[in-house]
């Protein structure tokens, strides 16, 4: 018997699989699980082969207007390759993804994503090995929701999403993308700048040293 790779799109009683919502998402407060929609930096937002130039930047409302489909971002025709590149404020630790698809075979059916990357497009996409893969389902609901391996996501500052392609194979269409994780408020840059910051430069260790061979002992 073949082992499911974690995170892939397995049964939905799998922990590291695709989970089914099967609660009244009112009563359980998802709204709240869901906020890291609001720390998505929309205005840098982009996309390659939109058909709309900047429609990308609607997907990532709240959940509880996760099913307003007069949002959509729709690859051109007969060309269902979309990536969608998404900035965060802050570094976030990402648990989850929710991916609200188009109708009649439009839903993407794939996909990959890189961490932390500014360069993927479509000349180094299947060169560059993703952070991790899905096999996604048609899913017009929002009822399905995608784990990650939670290890890999727990510094993101941005985050790349390809989709390869779509189940009818002609244009790709999502009217909602939702994250589900922790947000810890540190930027990227922040942490490196104080990193190099905390370490001690040669010359303070020369001044250090000439201070001591200079010191008077009364």
């Amino acid at each position: 018997e073949v082992e499911e790779e974690e995170g892939a799109a397995m049964a939905p009683h799998d922990p590291f699989s695709s989970c089914a919502h099967d609660h009244d998402c009112a009563d359980h407060d998802c709204g709240a699980m869901w906020r890291l929609n609001s720390r998505v930096d929309t205005t840098k937002v982009r996309a390659l082969n939109e058909e709309v130039p900047e429609s990308c930047k609607q997907l990532f409302r709240s959940w509880e207007e996760r099913l307003d489909f007069s949002k959509c971002c729709s690859s051109d025709d007969d060309d269902p390759d979309l990536i969608i590149h998404v900035p965060f404020t802050s570094d976030v630790k990402l648990k989850s993804i929710s991916i609200i698809g188009g109708e009649d075979g439009s839903s993407p059916s794939k996909l990959k994503v890189f961490l932390n990357r500014e360069d993927i497009d479509f000349t180094n996409v299947n060169d560059i090995p993703a952070t991790q893969e899905w096999e996604l389902v048609e899913d017009i609901h929002g009822h399905m929701e995608y784990n990650t391996k939670y290890t890999k996501f727990q510094s993101v500052a941005t985050i790349t999403m390809y989709f390869p392609d779509s189940f009818s194979g002609d244009c790709t269409k999502i009217h909602f993308i939702g994250f589900k994780g922790e947000y810890t408020g540190l930027r990227r840059d922040d942490v490196v700048s104080a990193v190099y910051e905390a370490k001690p430069l040669p010359e303070d260790h020369k001044a250090s040293d000439t201070i001591g061979n200079n010191s008077i002992i009364f």
